[in-house]
Protein backbone atom coordinates (compact mmCIF):
# COMPACT_ATOMS: atom_id res chain seq x y z
CA UNK A 1 0.00 0.00 0.00
CA UNK A 2 1.30 3.28 -0.97
CA UNK A 3 1.10 6.51 0.57
CA UNK A 4 -1.23 8.64 0.22
CA UNK A 5 -1.29 12.63 1.08
CA UNK A 6 -3.79 13.23 3.36
CA UNK A 7 -7.04 14.88 2.04
CA UNK A 8 -8.33 17.10 4.31
CA UNK A 9 -11.79 16.16 5.24
CA UNK A 10 -14.94 17.91 5.84
CA UNK A 11 -17.49 16.61 8.64
CA UNK A 12 -19.60 14.58 5.93
CA UNK A 13 -16.97 13.01 4.84
CA UNK A 14 -16.01 12.04 8.48
CA UNK A 15 -19.46 10.85 9.08
CA UNK A 16 -19.80 8.77 5.48
CA UNK A 17 -16.77 7.36 6.61
CA UNK A 18 -17.90 6.16 10.00
CA UNK A 19 -21.19 5.21 8.58
CA UNK A 20 -19.05 2.93 6.45
CA UNK A 21 -16.72 1.60 9.49
CA UNK A 22 -19.95 0.45 11.07
CA UNK A 23 -21.65 -1.05 7.86
CA UNK A 24 -19.37 -1.72 4.34
CA UNK A 25 -22.95 -2.57 2.79
CA UNK A 26 -24.82 0.22 3.93
CA UNK A 27 -26.80 1.51 0.93
CA UNK A 28 -25.96 5.36 -0.12
CA UNK A 29 -29.89 6.11 0.63
CA UNK A 30 -29.31 5.23 4.35
CA UNK A 31 -26.12 7.00 4.44
CA UNK A 32 -27.39 10.17 2.43
CA UNK A 33 -30.50 10.16 5.00
CA UNK A 34 -27.91 9.90 7.95
CA UNK A 35 -25.88 12.36 6.91
CA UNK A 36 -28.00 14.77 4.92
CA UNK A 37 -27.08 14.53 1.55
CA UNK A 38 -29.07 12.44 -1.18
CA UNK A 39 -27.90 9.22 -2.36
CA UNK A 40 -26.06 10.07 -5.39
CA UNK A 41 -24.03 12.99 -3.75
CA UNK A 42 -22.73 10.00 -1.50
CA UNK A 43 -22.33 7.55 -4.08
CA UNK A 44 -19.65 10.60 -5.77
CA UNK A 45 -17.79 10.99 -2.19
CA UNK A 46 -17.45 7.50 -1.44
CA UNK A 47 -15.87 7.32 -5.10
CA UNK A 48 -13.66 10.51 -4.22
CA UNK A 49 -12.67 9.07 -0.90
CA UNK A 50 -11.87 5.24 -2.82
CA UNK A 51 -9.92 6.81 -5.45
CA UNK A 52 -8.00 9.18 -3.19
CA UNK A 53 -7.09 6.30 -1.16
CA UNK A 54 -8.62 7.22 2.28
CA UNK A 55 -11.09 4.46 2.16
CA UNK A 56 -11.01 0.83 0.84
CA UNK A 57 -14.32 -1.21 0.91
CA UNK A 58 -13.44 -5.13 1.55
CA UNK A 59 -14.98 -8.02 2.70
CA UNK A 60 -13.04 -8.90 5.80
CA UNK A 61 -12.90 -13.02 6.15
CA UNK A 62 -11.86 -14.95 8.78
CA UNK A 63 -8.92 -16.61 7.95
CA UNK A 64 -9.74 -19.41 9.52
CA UNK A 65 -12.62 -20.07 7.73
CA UNK A 66 -11.43 -19.41 4.43
CA UNK A 67 -8.32 -22.73 4.51
CA UNK A 68 -5.59 -20.32 6.29
CA UNK A 69 -5.71 -21.76 10.16
CA UNK A 70 -2.05 -20.93 10.64
CA UNK A 71 -1.20 -17.03 11.32
CA UNK A 72 1.65 -15.58 12.07
CA UNK A 73 3.31 -12.09 12.45
CA UNK A 74 7.05 -11.88 11.81
CA UNK A 75 9.36 -10.06 12.99
CA UNK A 76 12.12 -8.89 10.34
CA UNK A 77 15.36 -7.04 10.97
CA UNK A 78 17.45 -5.87 8.08
CA UNK A 79 20.58 -4.28 6.63
CA UNK A 80 20.26 -1.74 4.24
CA UNK A 81 17.33 -0.03 2.97
CA UNK A 82 14.55 -1.63 5.00
CA UNK A 83 12.29 -0.01 3.36
CA UNK A 84 12.99 -2.43 0.11
CA UNK A 85 12.85 -5.15 2.61
CA UNK A 86 9.39 -3.83 3.41
CA UNK A 87 8.39 -3.59 -0.68
CA UNK A 88 9.94 -6.55 -0.79
CA UNK A 89 7.70 -8.70 1.69
CA UNK A 90 4.76 -6.62 0.66
CA UNK A 91 4.98 -8.45 -2.93
CA UNK A 92 4.30 -11.96 -1.14
CA UNK A 93 1.05 -13.44 -1.74
CA UNK A 94 0.65 -14.94 1.91
CA UNK A 95 1.75 -11.46 3.04
CA UNK A 96 -1.19 -9.29 4.27
CA UNK A 97 0.09 -6.81 6.95
CA UNK A 98 3.40 -5.00 6.58
CA UNK A 99 4.55 -2.03 8.75
CA UNK A 100 8.08 -0.26 9.22
CA UNK A 101 8.26 0.29 13.04
CA UNK A 102 10.69 1.50 15.40
CA UNK A 103 12.34 -0.69 18.42
CA UNK A 104 12.81 -4.51 17.81
CA UNK A 105 12.17 -4.85 14.77
CA UNK A 106 12.66 -3.06 11.59
CA UNK A 107 9.28 -4.65 10.11
CA UNK A 108 6.60 -6.65 11.18
CA UNK A 109 4.72 -9.00 8.63
CA UNK A 110 1.55 -10.91 9.24
CA UNK A 111 1.06 -13.91 7.00
CA UNK A 112 -1.65 -16.37 6.79
CA UNK A 113 -0.62 -19.75 5.67
CA UNK A 114 -2.40 -22.81 5.35
CA UNK A 115 -0.69 -25.03 7.74
CA UNK A 116 2.75 -25.17 9.48
CA UNK A 117 4.34 -26.81 6.63
CA UNK A 118 3.09 -23.67 4.89
CA UNK A 119 4.99 -21.42 7.33
CA UNK A 120 8.13 -22.90 7.15
CA UNK A 121 8.37 -22.84 3.48
CA UNK A 122 6.93 -19.16 3.57
CA UNK A 123 9.64 -18.29 6.01
CA UNK A 124 12.54 -19.90 4.86
CA UNK A 125 12.32 -19.95 1.14
CA UNK A 126 10.80 -16.74 0.71
CA UNK A 127 11.32 -14.53 3.11
CA UNK A 128 14.59 -15.26 4.80
CA UNK A 129 15.55 -15.27 0.66
CA UNK A 130 15.34 -11.08 0.63
CA UNK A 131 18.01 -9.24 -0.31
CA UNK A 132 18.68 -7.39 2.74
CA UNK A 133 16.73 -10.17 5.54
CA UNK A 134 18.92 -10.23 8.58
CA UNK A 135 16.76 -12.07 11.02
CA UNK A 136 13.63 -13.09 11.86
CA UNK A 137 11.38 -14.20 14.43
CA UNK A 138 7.61 -15.89 14.21
CA UNK A 139 4.89 -14.85 16.65
CA UNK A 140 2.58 -17.46 16.36
CA UNK A 141 -0.99 -16.77 16.81
CA UNK A 142 -2.74 -19.00 18.65
CA UNK A 143 -6.18 -17.17 19.37
CA UNK A 144 -7.45 -13.70 17.65
CA UNK A 145 -8.89 -11.77 20.67
CA UNK A 146 -10.08 -8.73 18.96
CA UNK A 147 -9.82 -7.28 15.53
CA UNK A 148 -11.86 -4.05 14.34
CA UNK A 149 -11.69 -1.00 11.99
CA UNK A 150 -14.67 0.99 13.32
CA UNK A 151 -12.02 3.13 15.17
CA UNK A 152 -13.88 6.37 13.76
CA UNK A 153 -12.14 9.71 11.92
CA UNK A 154 -10.54 12.42 13.36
Amino acid sequence: MTPHPRAPLDDIAKAIIEQLQEDGRRPYAAIGQAVGLSEAAVRQRVQRLVESGVVQIVAVTDPLQVGFPRQAMIGVNADGDTQRVARALAELPEVDYVVSTAGGFDVLAEVVCEDDEHLLEVLNSKIRMLPGVRSTETFVYLKLHKQQYNWGTR
